[in-house]
Order: structure tokens, then C-alpha cells, then sequence
């Protein structure tokens, strides 16, 4: 079997292996090739991956007889692949559904690791909770970058200086990543989230819980433990209780995404206004629409003297790390369908995980959240 290793296109700067899952695929009795240049904006050489093993070609030949082409994000264009060739990667299917059709066409088996279930045999293989980590993080540094203040008390013969108040909206793997950050720049953290269960994980990390008690609607939990939606009786009171708290914060970082729905809305216009100016928001909804009313998508704005930033994928920013942990989830997933003695992965139809990441197979789109959609 070989593996192939795209280089991204321009604005991407991760790459899909790293070294040591090179080493690890070869060892799995694969061979793997690496297009020229694909690891430089993580800082890693064709020598690097040279050395661990890969040979290192031209697209063309790259793609032309790999049995696995591996990608961070999926290509507009392969050119001549193999027949039956795996695609793997953040495939982005609901929004590239023209490049779905077009993996479907060339006979490729497009998987979608963004698509993973959040079952317990798969926390190894999930894209999103690694990516979504590190984005946690570079948010509360980002808003630290372009907020005018220190983020921790600090005691001087000058006077004082009071704590950064941050609030964190949404408490799934960013948010508590960007909880725990804060609280290790020594900001003063609160956080909130539509699942009730989240309340003791906001404690855990020092934070203080903010959240509507006794309202019908708390348990916002969705399915695969994403958030969902609430009722309208809890809606309204969580406005109302974000619209006190908000107005006394100095760093706001919203991470709220329902699975195949715009961002829910969770700061308006009018309650940006009420917070201090100099004050930031760190949107990373902002490809879904945005949490907050006049978030532009890759842009930094200011709106009532508070500056909102549109994250963009924040996870590219570490692309060291977060190459790493991709890399990683990839190879996770390979080896957990990996036969020894056919020397190449085997994906049953009816295994769980396999249903919920193919996109195409045998020339057709065959995913069930494509056809319902289509």
C-alpha cells in the first residue's frame, strides 16, 4: 500500500504526517510518499520525512498509484488517481458537496474525519477535539495580543492592577481549553454552556459557573455529545442573564457550533455596546456564521470601541502542534482498520465509524447525511 501526503494549498500551513507517523505507517508494512514542500509552514523539511523513510515526489506521481492520499483540507483537484483510493481529511462535505461529487467521479473513497462519532473508540481518531484544543488556547492568546491590559492582579508600589475578567461561552473542547489558559494567564474566569453537565467541568478548572437555573430547555445536549437547541423559555432567559454578566467582562471568547446549523447567536449588537471600550471578542463560530451580531469570518473589526475577531481555523496559527495531533488522528485511525494479513486497511460497511466518515464509494455519494441534504 502507499500512502500519499499532500502538500496544502496556499493559506494552509499544516501537513497530514509528520515523521513519526511516517516511521509508524512504514512499520504497518506501507510505503509513503510526501509531495515536495508539504511540511514547510509546520517547520518540517522534505528532509525530515526523508530521513523517517518517505520518498518525496511531484503531485503527479504522488497521487497517480497511491492507495491512501492523505490531506489536511480536501483538494479542489487530484488529477489521475487509482481507482478505489482512500481520501482522507477534513473534507468539509456539507459545504463541498461539487467536490464530493467530483472524489465520487475519479472512484475515490472519500472519508471525512471531521465527521467522526464522539463514541469512546474514536476519541483517538477525532479531528475536531485536537484541532479544537489548540484553537481554545490561540483564542485567549489572541484576545490577550489585542487587549491593552495584564491579564492578572498584580500588586505594585504604583497601585494595583485588577484581574482580566473573561467569560467563556460554550464549554466543549475549546471552551475549556480557553477556561483553562485564561486561568494560567491569571484572568478572572466565568463560563457558560446550554448543557447542564458542563457546570461541575467549569468548576473543575477554577472558573465560576453562570447559568439560568430553573428553566425548562437547560438540557441543550444534541446528539454525540454536541450541543443542541433549547426552548424558547430558556433562550430568553439566558439573554437576559448573559446581558448582565457581559457588560461587566473584558475578554469574551464564544465557541458555541450546533452540527449542521448556522452559529446560534449568542451576543447582539446591543450588548456588545454595553462592554467597556478596549474590551475583545473572540468569535471562533465566525465560519458558521458567527455567536456574535457583526463578527466578520478572518477579519478583526471594531464595533462600540470593542474589538470582535472573526477566528479562522486558529488551530493553522500552531501549525507545528496541531500538524502533529492531526497527523496523529490520522494514523489512529488507519491502524485501528489495519489487517495485517492483507497488508492494508479493511472498513466494514456496517462499522460505526465507517458510516458516519464515508462520503463516497464504488462512483457514488453514499453518506446518508449527504442523500438526506442532497
Amino acid at each position: 500500500m502507499k500512502i500519499a501526503i499532500l502538500r496544502e494549498a496556499a493559506g494552509e500551513s499544516r501537513v497530514a504526517a509528520i515523521p513519526e507517523t511516517v516511521k509508524k505507517f512504514i512499520g504497518l508494512g506501507a510505503s509513503v510518499a510526501v509531495e515536495k514542500g508539504a511540511g514547510e509552514g509546520a517547520s518540517l523539511g522534505d528532509e525530515a520525512f526523508a530521513e523517517a523513510g518517505a520518498a518525496i515526489e511531484d503531485r503527479g506521481a504522488l497521487v497517480a498509484d497511491a492507495d491512501i492520499i492523505l490531506c489536511i483540507s480536501g483538494p479542489d483537484a487530484l488529477g489521475q488517481t487509482k481507482p478505489g483510493a482512500l481520501l482522507i481529511g477534513a473534507l468539509d462535505p456539507v459545504r463541498r458537496g461539487e467536490a464530493v461529487k467530483v472524489y465520487a467521479a475519479a472512484g475515490l473513497e472519500a472519508l471525512a474525519m471531521e465527521w467522526m462519532p464522539r463514541i469512546t473508540r474514536a476519541q483517538s481518531m477525532d479531528i475536531l477535539s485536537s484541532q479544537s484544543n489548540l484553537a481554545g488556547y490561540k483564542a485567549v492568546v489572541d484576545a490577550a495580543a489585542s487587549y491593552g491590559r495584564a491579564f492578572p492582579m498584580m500588586m505594585t508600589a504604583a497601585g494595583t492592577i485588577s484581574p482580566t475578567r473573561l467569560f467563556v461561552m460554550g464549554v466543549g473542547v475549546a471552551g475549556l481549553q480557553a477556561i483553562a489558559t485564561g486561568r494560567r494567564l491569571g484572568a478572572q474566569v466565568s463560563a457558560t454552556d446550554v448543557r447542564s453537565a458542563t457546570r461541575e467541568q467549569i468548576q473543575s478548572l477554577g472558573a465560576k459557573p453562570i447559568f439560568v437555573d430553573n428553566v425548562a430547555g437547560i438540557e441543550g445536549e444534541g446528539t454525540g455529545g454536541y450541543a443542541g437547541e433549547t426552548s424558547d423559555e430558556y433562550k430568553a432567559a439566558q439573554a437576559e442573564l448573559v446581558s448582565a454578566h457581559i457588560a461587566k467582562q473584558d475578554i469574551v471568547i464564544t465557541t458555541a457550533l450546533i452540527p449542521g446549523r448556522p452559529a446560534p447567536r449568542l451576543v447582539s449588537d446591543a450588548q456588545v455596546a454595553t462592554m467597556r471600550r478596549g474590551s475583545v471578542i473572540v468569535d471562533l463560530a465566525a465560519d458558521a456564521g458567527g455567536n456574535v451580531e457583526g463578527c466578520v469570518p478572518g477579519e478583526t473589526v471594531e464595533r462600540h470601541g470593542v474589538t470582535i475577531i472573526g477566528a479562522r481555523n486558529l488551530a493553522q496559527g500552531l501549525a507545528a502542534d496541531s500538524s502533529a495531533l492531526f497527523a496523529r488522528n490520522l494514523y489512529n485511525f488507519l491502524a485501528a482498520f489495519w489487517d495485517k494479513d492483507a497488508g492494508r486497511p479493511v472498513l466494514p460497511d456496517e462499522d460505526e465509524i465507517v458510516k458516519a466518515i464515508r462520503l463516497t464509494k464504488d462512483g457514488k455519494v453514499v453518506n446518508e447525511r449527504l442523500l438526506v441534504n442532497a
